[in-house]
């Protein structure tokens, strides 16, 4: 049934976007944007012309979000993003693949345990994907923040968890500039993999380069562990060659002297078009008085999702790895 709902609401979102890039000269992410202002208002956007209008009126009171789980509607909102996102050229239109997504959010639910309250952060928010993905997961009281750059996709993210009804704080911001927000308990994030143009503020991380362009990825997870409480968990979707790139030698120290490295997990090689693309997670516990090192850091490489017998396999391992190593408190 939900598979139907994901399909049929999808279209019906698909075709009011398709009209109103038709319509309006709008790129598909953009109109994307006001069908869901639409879908949340359930009336038109008053600056549309009277055919789009007409269109939207017909058609917006076929969509009756508040009638779907929180899940579906992620899910809906995450297709027509996708769509949007196809051959975009810019680097940071990427979305969290939906089996990462959901990986990343068992993770947390291990390490969160018993608390009754958390506060979690995605300093790449994007279009809110992750972020939701993880939450819907979770039992327990969530305070949520997220930061985001490209002003399309902060919009997309706010009417993404406005349709889910999930509350999110977000800062529309370069998420690598100070930030208004107290130390959080948990920060996730797909890292953006690249160079970070802005070398005057690169210079006051750790992890600025020595000479030319710092790597963006690396200053965002400098940033995360610097608004991770002590004892926090920063999880991240990172590029296989995180360690083995020019500048390696100096994220080695930094983790070293700041974290404990808790896990690397190897997403299914299946998932990427070419192993230069290929990505994993790491899991990272910032250094504090209730820290700890793991007795052995979890090692895994997934096998492919569309696999279940290996993969429940794979999960079995790993919930036997966090008993023992006693996280999941």
């Amino acid at each position: 049934m939900e598979q139907k709902n994901v399909e049929q609401y999808f279209n019906l979102i698909n075709e009011i976007t398709e009209t109103i890039e038709q319509n309006e000269s709008m790129t598909y992410l953009d109109s994307l944007v006001v069908a869901l202002e639409c879908a949340f208002s359930k009336m038109p956007n008053e600056e549309l012309s009277e055919p789009t209008k007409k269109f939207v009126r017909k058609n917006i009171a076929k969509i009756q979000f508040d009638t779907l789980d929180k899940e579906t509607i992620r899910k809906i909102i995450q297709l027509a993003t996708l769509k949007g996102m196809r051959g975009a050229t810019q680097q940071q239109h990427l979305i969290t693949p939906d089996t990462v997504a959901m990986f990343m959010g068992y993770i947390v639910n291990n390490l969160v345990g018993n608390r009754k309250d958390i506060r979690i952060f995605d300093p790449a928010f994007g279009s809110g994907n992750l972020l939701t993905a993880v939450m819907n997961q979770l039992q327990t009281n969530v305070q949520a923040y997220g930061s985001e750059v490209d002003s399309t996709l902060i919009q997309l993210g706010l009417l993404n968890a406005n349709l889910q009804k999930t509350e999110i704080e977000l800062f529309h911001q370069d998420s690598l500039q100070p930030f208004l927000l107290e130390p959080v308990d948990f920060v996730v994030a797909d890292l953006p993999v690249g160079y970070y143009p802005d070398d005057f503020r690169a210079q006051s991380f750790e992890l600025c380069a020595p000479e030319g362009h710092a790597y963006a990825h690396h200053l965002f997870i400098e940033q995360s562990l610097h608004y991770t409480k002590e004892a926090g968990f920063s999880i991240f979707v990172i590029p296989n060659f995180l360690f083995d790139s020019d500048q390696s030698n100096k994220l080695h120290v930094y983790l070293q002297k700041h974290a404990h490295i808790v896990g690397l997990l190897q997403l299914p090689t299946s998932m990427f078009t070419s192993e230069k693309q290929a990505k994993s997670i790491l899991i990272l516990q910032k250094k504090g008085q209730a820290a700890k090192a793991p007795k052995q850091a979890l090692i895994a490489q997934l096998p492919s999702f569309k696999d279940p017998r290996s993969t429940l396999q794979v999960v079995e391992k790993i919930n036997k790895w966090f008993k023992e190593e006693g996280y999941n408190y």
